[in-house]
């Protein structure tokens, strides 16, 4: 771009201090509370890194046990466990996609419920909020550890941890997303005599299904990367073999099944990412680097 685009003249820097006073002309009493609340956030940190025994020095003498690992990762190779590593991940996709997909199904009429301009009630909403607060608090890897000692070990735990996990988020964004949808296609729809149901229906819902889905894709991008960590735990999928090759010092074995992850990883964010830009009608942008 052009620099002399960003030229500002006298005028606009008065305009600019007029309309923000606090932020062109601080006040005394305002730099200093700034420069305190500064203090305060590095001795917070200090003392976090001083409670729990971080230091430089740990970090540095643990660079040659990190090279020696990254050494014995190579080359990687799966010696004879390809076909397995590539069924386990194959299953890891599937319980990402299935706890996905379960987990907004069962949000998405809580997320309509949860949305002001559907419910009217605020008890009721407020209710449900917190319901869907609880839900999404508490971390996916401890879903998984709960449903693994419901329904045993397992993708089935796997799948029923992303979802309890998801219809907490999926609820929250889903009712915001309705929330911020405009009022005129529901209204169109009333003034032809249409019920209430019928605004929900015509009115409301075909105009916030594209950010719902671009946000499901972007839901299951990232809980493929989950799926791999509850894995671990035993919720079925590659992270029970990458733990298991972990735990014997088997580093090739990990390297392969990392570099197994990455491009999986990789190519489901460059589909999702097509797909959603898709939906929303226009093509992704490109940054240069």
């Amino acid at each position: 771009m052009n620099p002399a685009n960003f030229n500002v003249t006298q005028p606009d820097i008065a305009d600019l201090a007029q309309r923000y006073p606090n932020i062109m002309n601080p006040s005394p009493r305002g730099k200093i509370m700034t420069g305190l609340l500064a203090v305060a956030m590095v001795a917070l940190i200090a003392f976090a890194a001083w409670w729990l025994g971080l230091s430089f020095a740990r970090v540095i003498s643990g660079i040659n046990q990190l090279g020696l690992f990254a050494w014995l990762m190579m080359p990687p190779d799966a010696g004879s466990q390809t076909s397995l590593y590539f069924r386990a991940l194959g299953e890891t996709l599937a319980i990402s996609l299935l706890g996905t997909v379960l987990g907004a199904v069962l949000a998405f009429p809580l997320g309509i419920l949860a949305a002001a301009n559907v419910l009217p009630s605020w008890i009721f909403r407020f209710g449900l909020r917190r319901s869907m607060d609880v839900l999404r608090s508490i971390d996916i890897l401890v879903w998984a550890l709960i449903w693994i000692n419901v329904v045993g070990l397992g993708p089935f735990a796997g799948v029923l941890a992303i979802a309890s996990s998801d219809i907490g988020a999926f609820g929250k964004l889903f009712a915001e997303t309705i929330e911020g949808a405009s009022a005129k296609g529901a209204e169109a729809i009333r003034s032809t005599g249409g019920s209430r149901l019928h605004e929900l229906r015509f009115g409301l819902i075909p105009e916030v299904l594209p950010v719902i889905l671009g946000t499901i894709l972007y839901f299951f991008e990232s809980n493929t990367r989950s799926a791999t960590i509850i894995g671990i735990v035993g919720a079925g999928g590659i992270g029970l073999h990458l733990y298991e090759q972990i735990r014997t010092v088997e580093w090739q074995h990990v390297s392969y099944m990392i570099i197994m992850i990455l491009v999986t990883v990789a190519i489901i964010d460059y589909g999702s990412s097509k797909l959603r830009a898709a939906i929303a009608g226009r093509q992704p942008e490109h940054r240069k680097s």
